[in-house]
């Protein structure tokens, strides 16, 4: 992430996307864990997904949206927090 290096990603647990093929999906990064509503979509003419989110940021609720355009096996992208908080990503397969 952007805004954020690999020890503060994974305090909790190792920073993770996780989509399940049925238009949901889970991440998980420092100590917020969220649900995804997700759709396929194209940016720029690649494979993408967006989806919206909600989450809990240490006890507190959060929400929001984002977006990965699928690159090899990365997917390249934004996440969004309520408020003006943002920060792009790269997440890889594992």
């Amino acid at each position: 992430m952007s805004d954020w290096d690999s020890d503060f990603i994974d305090t909790e647990e190792e920073g993770c996307l996780d989509f399940d093929g049925f238009g949901n999906g889970q991440f998980h990064f420092r100590y917020v864990h969220g649900n995804m509503d997700c759709r396929l979509t194209r940016r720029d003419g690649e494979p993408a997904i967006e989806w919206s989110w909600e989450a809990s940021d240490e006890m507190d609720p959060a929400q929001r949206r984002g977006w990965g355009a699928i690159k090899g096996e990365e997917l390249h992208g934004m996440i969004f927090f309520y408020g003006g908080g943002e920060s792009e990503f790269v997440a890889r397969k594992a």
